[in-house]
């Protein structure tokens, strides 16, 4: 009996390692953002869903472990040595302080990255042929100039904008770089006021107004677009039109927003992942970039920052919000 009882234990013991072993087995990516903002969530959302469309389902043959860093630099760097500790077979990097701390952490396991306007100013590689042999991904670098036309378009009279932009944020000093060569191209002067963290971005966003800005039109970080709602309580407040860079910003609050999907960005990154799975060298993949911008327009916040879109405006817009929502517990 005793004999008996042994050799069930010990097959208890195989199974359950058995099973161990296979979790440990399957195939883990370690998916990861700097903080919560809503375009980086965007992109997690469209990652996960080119996995599933290739038939990778967490737990079954693929393990997806997501972190966010909560907007701390140290956090997202602790996260990416953590994800090569455990040695996951690849590393999806949302946004340019990921791919930063990614870098730092591994040369040899694969990356993919998303949401990072500039990679070159990373370190990622030099062109989109000529980079890292374990990295890849999709550059969201915005159109910050078609943004820029279209806010001169429809308020043909200003001469002054304002913006927020964030410094220790590689991609926002970037954007920063272009919003003043474009608005240099259209007569514009720019005023740009410098915050550290999201908790700046009121402060920061009445200060704009005081300084006389015709409109406002905040550049696309991840510190900012987090606290975005705050810009647009200001805007609101004070009458003055709010032009945003990504478009979830109109629903908050923008009266329009010129910028990219982030969703189909995250998908992109992703089918990326699902190559690499399946065999392919990061090395052989390009860096790519988005083509088609969406216009989202909110004809509430239109009408409560005195802003009159054209009919033809808001026939082309991919959507119309007719109402603003704004979290009203922060």
């Amino acid at each position: 009996m005793k004999k008996i009882l042994y050799l069930f234990l010990i097959l208890i013991l195989v199974f359950f390692g058995c099973r161990e072993k296979n979790q440990n087995d399957l195939y883990t990516i370690g998916i990861f953002q700097v903080n919560d903002a809503p375009h980086l969530n965007d992109a997690v959302e469209g990652f996960i869903k080119a996995l599933q469309d290739n038939g990778l389902v967490q737990g079954q043959n693929v393990n997806l472990i997501i972190k966010n860093a909560q907007g701390n630099i140290s956090e997202a760097q602790k996260i990416a040595e953590g994800f090569v500790e455990s040695k996951v077979d690849l590393i999806a990097a949302v946004s340019t302080a990921s791919l930063q701390a990614a870098l730092n952490a591994t040369h040899d396991i694969p990356i993919v990255f998303s949401s990072v306007a500039n990679p070159y100013r990373a370190g990622a590689g030099t062109s989109p042929t000529e980079h890292l042999s374990h990295v890849t991904g999709v550059s969201s670098k915005g159109p910050i100039k078609e943004g820029l036309y279209f806010l001169k378009e429809v308020l043909p009279d200003i001469s002054k904008i304002g913006t927020l932009w964030t410094p220790s944020e590689l991609n926002s000093e970037y954007y920063l770089e272009v919003i003043r060569e474009v608005a240099a191209e259209l007569g514009l002067e720019v005023k740009a006021v410098p915050i550290a963290n999201s908790s700046e971005v009121l402060l920061s966003s009445q200060l704009l107004i005081s300084k006389g800005v015709d409109a406002i039109y905040p550049i696309s970080d991840n510190t900012i677009n987090e606290s975005f709602e705050a810009v647009a309580r200001i805007a609101l407040d004070n009458e003055v039109p709010l032009f945003g860079g990504f478009p979830l910003s109109a629903r908050m609050g923008a009266c329009a927003a010129l910028g990219w999907d982030f969703i189909e960005m995250g998908y992109k990154s992703g089918m990326m992942a699902v190559e690499i799975k399946r065999g392919k060298n990061p090395a052989d993949i390009p860096f790519q970039y988005m083509q088609k911008a969406k216009l989202y327009i909110n004809l509430e916040a239109a009408s409560k920052q005195r802003v009159e879109f054209s009919e033809e405006t808001i026939t082309k817009a991919d959507k119309v919000f007719t109402s603003i929502e704004i979290d009203s517990s922060e």
